[in-house]
């Protein structure tokens, strides 16, 4: 994801000539790391959910959720104010996670549940679904211009895989998710317990390394 926004930012600051609309070296990719994030988000809350946590503290996490959901809302509307991002990767988790937890109990139901949501924008498309206010759902028939688009259909529906894939391996296979790190994955181990810091510090920083070496090289 990083090497992904630093590359967007190389192009953005003109260092690299690239589409990162129509090419689909870069858009595979993206594609990619949203299906993982999302993936994981919901094999996180497959671990909330079995370790009991109570409605309070998944509140308190939702709101640094929806709270940097705006932040990058307010950030990307200086960067991109005709295309900035009102419902982003951060947006549609903050939705989501309220999707997943009150369906968490579904059991198998999740599995079916997730194939349809990944294909029914596929098979239905409507104009109602094409303003601002309706487009968040994900039943469009053209996307919205944004920097970052991530409805909840269809990507509710890898959430929920990752919600019951946690759930399978913590009943059949938990030694995947409870064994001991290898220390060269610690590294790794960090960025995941403060991954949502990390998302919002690492384009900042980025983007204040690349502002600089713009100036140095003028």
């Amino acid at each position: 994801m990083a090497a992904f926004h630093f590359c967007f930012d190389l192009n953005y600051y003109h260092f690299i000539r690239q589409s990162f609309t129509t090419d689909p070296f870069w858009l595979v990719q993206r594609t990619c790391i949203v299906t993982l994030f999302l993936f994981c988000a919901g094999f996180g809350q497959a671990v909330a959910w079995e370790q009991g946590q109570r409605w309070p503290r998944f509140w308190r996490r939702w709101a640094q959720v929806a709270g940097c959901a705006l932040l990058v809302s307010a950030g990307s509307y200086l960067m991109f104010p005709r295309s900035f991002i009102y419902f982003g990767v951060l947006h549609g988790i903050a939705l989501m996670l309220i999707v997943t937890r009150v369906t968490a109990n579904a059991g198998r139901w999740l599995w079916p549940m997730g194939a349809i949501a990944i294909a029914l924008p596929r098979l239905v498309q409507l104009p109602f679904f094409d303003t601002r206010l309706t487009n968040w759902v994900g039943l469009i028939t053209h996307k919205p211009v944004t920097e970052d688009y991530v409805p909840v259909l269809p990507w509710i529906g890898v959430m929920w895989w990752g919600l019951a894939a946690g759930q399978w391996v913590l009943a059949n296979r938990r030694e995947w998710v409870t064994g001991a790190l290898p220390k060269g994955l610690h590294p790794f181990a960090v960025l995941g317990r403060w991954s949502l810091s990390f998302y919002m510090v690492h384009q900042p920083v980025l983007i204040g390394l690349l502002l600089l070496a713009t100036t140095l090289r003028r």
